[in-house]
């Protein structure tokens, strides 16, 4: 597990290397505010080998937060990601591991059937029930979440996931009613409690694409403090003080900016945008989609690009992305050695502040 100590050595280490506010709080300790995600690529031996390449360079380099999931690259990024971490010339105390589950996983491999791969794996005297299924591949309940957590352990080779996410719950909202997501959620958050007790996960939280930046009325929208709330039900129910739900992932970059802009959360008396309740809540943010998936190593609007220091586009549009409110780390794809470089570089500069980052939208 990522430690005070451990991450703060890191920090001394590369610190002065990096611009104000590069390193944040996390949880006891700190890390870096742009981490590394393992979400593209074909699953073949060619991609492991540069993802294992450039995350060390950028664990080597100065950023500490790796991001994966159970399913991405039908199971390889995980065990890319626990080799790069064996390898790497860093402490594993040093490193923040996030990963996912929700999405059921393939084997190294795309199955000629999936579904019946899906079948015989997971739902036949497997912990699927398939009344939970939604969209034949996705499931959230607790049994299930439960293997898959344990199933990303052994893929990492690791004895503790710091951050723990349920996958995209929103997919459930096709098959079942949104209080019966709630309920199910807060059935799921009831066993990672007791996994943060027992030490297999630091904390958990949730991975989200659409949920908390639709309004309440479209058909993919999730109330933010809702989770929240049956978050703290969970921790009272399983006798723990403080919940271990500390973290929510979403897409944020300069075209999909609807977690700062978008007031579609009802908190507190008034409607809130997700940035503005995750903050509040206290809520660590890892955004997904900085560079929208390559879309935006082309440029920037113009206005939006004048304001933002860096070399590249790419480097501007990071930093955009780790300049909003309660963003703590921003993710960006990590398969190129180069890529890696020049993208952890934009932490030699800084970031907007407050005020800079609102008059972009004004």
């Amino acid at each position: 597990m990522a430690t005070t100590r451990a991450t703060w050595a890191y920090r001394d280490r590369f610190g002065d290397g990096f611009g104000r506010t590069y390193f944040r709080r996390f949880g006891p300790g700190v890390v870096s505010s742009i981490g590394l995600g393992t979400y593209l690529g074909d699953p073949t031996d060619a991609v492991d080998d540069d993802y294992e390449r450039a995350l060390i360079a950028g664990f080597e380099g100065g950023c500490n937060v790796v991001d994966t999931a159970v399913n991405y690259r039908c199971g390889r990024s995980e065990r890319v990601v626990g080799r790069a971490i064996e390898r790497a010339d860093v402490d594993r105390e040093a490193v923040v591991v996030a990963t996912k589950g929700g999405f059921l996983p393939f084997d190294g491999e795309r199955p000629a059937d999936p579904t019946d791969y899906i079948r015989e794996q997971f739902v036949d005297g497997g912990p699927v029930d398939p009344t939970d299924l939604a969209a034949d591949y996705h499931c959230i309940a607790p049994d299930a979440i439960e293997a898959l957590l344990d199933r990303s352990l052994d893929a990492l080779g690791l004895e503790t996931i710091d951050c723990y996410y349920v996958h995209n719950p929103e997919t459930q909202l096709r098959a079942r009613s949104r209080e019966d997501v709630y309920d199910q959620l807060e059935a799921t958050f009831e066993r990672l409690e007791r996994r943060v007790a027992a030490g297999d996960i630091g904390r958990y939280g949730v991975a989200t694409w659409q949920a908390f930046r639709v309004p309440p009325e479209a058909d993919a929208h999730l109330s933010l403090p809702e989770v929240a709330a049956r978050a703290r039900s969970a921790a009272a129910t399983v006798g723990r003080a403080e919940t271990g739900f500390e973290a929510i992932q979403l897409p944020f970059n300069v075209h999909m900016a609807d977690a700062f802009t978008a007031e579609v959360h009802e908190f507190e008396g008034e409607y809130r945008s997700a940035l503005s309740v995750a903050q509040t809540l206290d809520l660590d943010v890892f955004t997904s989609a900085s560079l929208a998936q390559g879309d935006l190593l082309t440029g920037l609007p113009a206005a939006v690009d004048a304001e933002l220091s860096g070399d590249t586009p790419a480097q501007r549009a990071i930093n955009f992305a780790r300049s909003a409110p309660a963003v703590t780390c921003a993710l960006v794809g990590a398969s190129d050695p180069d890529h890696v470089a020049e993208d952890v570089a934009a932490g030699t500069f800084d970031p907007l502040g407050a005020r800079a980052f609102d008059a972009v939208f004004t």
